[in-house]
């Protein structure tokens, strides 16, 4: 048996890797002696994410947590670019495949009181939350002011467990840390009917009042998405090992105007923001597909195209 099929018996370690709105958009095409990762294009987010910023970061994620995998079971695999092959050592990581199944995602409140030390990942860094905190009702004022972007988030929350593809993919309600109230108040304030009327009445500015920050706050920077991807990832893994969890923030970065905020915060070009702390209560396990997405892959040759 080769080691791409030996690999294939990790995709259900290998998807509890994170990507935006957990759309989990990673394909996997088996070569005889190479995989190719790519991406089903229905689980990206073009809208939010024009630039493909947050795909390739994920591919990038999915990238490190594939190669940790393998790693950890004994394979002996190397990745160039968005292509696993073999290689003649097992590749160098303190993580396990217990590391990938024990990292969580908290949005809820954190714990106060300072990080313990660790040590992070080139290019990350560690940003003023007090001169971030202005910036988060902003940025999410524009994201549920754009319908475009709210049409786009709507398709990924699942709000309620009645959802059919509530235990598969996207957003749920206690992936939100949303009470049943909050939950039921979301899902018809996001509504095709109701947001398009409240959004003309200042519907945008009071989802983003409920807005809060607290934690300590990371910026991610970088040139390339996919190498920035799999530094993401090994941050939080990191972070995980002392019992802090993350939450991404991306709207941040798709807001044009908190966007250019964030830049001059940090040198080098920001690809992601986050918040990391102890969460006050111990956040839940996200869902996730037994098995990468099925479907051709796109030429992933280029992140411009």
């Amino acid at each position: 048996m080769s080691w791409v099929a030996d690999f294939r018996e990790l995709e259900p370690v290998v998807q509890r890797a994170p990507s935006a709105h957990n759309t989990q958009p990673w394909t996997l095409t088996y070569g005889a002696d190479h995989v190719d990762i790519g991406w089903d294009p229905a689980a990206a987010l073009p809208v939010a994410d024009p630039t493909r910023r947050d795909l390739f970061l994920g591919l990038g994620a999915f990238v490190e947590t594939c190669l940790i995998a393998a790693a950890d079971t004994g394979l002996t695999v190397a990745a160039e670019g968005l292509r696993l092959v073999a290689a003649p050592a097992r590749y160098d990581t303190p993580f396990t495949v217990t590391d990938i199944e024990e990292r969580r995602c908290a949005r809820g409140r954190y714990e106060p009181g300072p990080l313990p030390p660790v040590s992070l990942e080139p290019g990350v860094v560690r940003v003023n939350a007090g001169a971030v905190a202005p910036l988060l009702r902003p940025a999410d004022r524009w994201m549920f002011g754009s319908a475009p972007v709210t049409a786009e988030l709507r398709e990924w929350l699942r709000l309620t467990p009645r959802h059919p593809r509530y235990d598969k993919d996207g957003l749920t309600d206690r992936a939100l840390a949303l009470s049943t109230v909050e939950a039921i108040g979301l899902r018809v304030a996001v509504s095709r009917p109701v947001h398009a009327v409240g959004r003309r009445l200042g519907l945008p500015a009071l989802l983003a009042a409920a807005s809060t920050l607290d934690g300590t706050v990371f910026v991610l920077t970088g040139d390339d998405p996919v190498d920035a991807g799999r530094r993401l990832m090994r941050t939080w893994l990191t972070l995980g090992r002392a019992g802090i969890a993350v939450h991404p923030l991306s709207q941040l970065l798709d807001c044009p105007h908190t966007a250019r905020a964030v830049a001059a915060m940090v040198d080098g070009t920001p690809l992601a923001v986050f918040r990391a702390g102890r969460p006050v209560t111990p956040p839940p396990r996200s869902a996730r597909l037994s098995a990468p997405r099925s479907g051709a892959s796109p030429s992933w040759t280029s992140i411009d195209g």
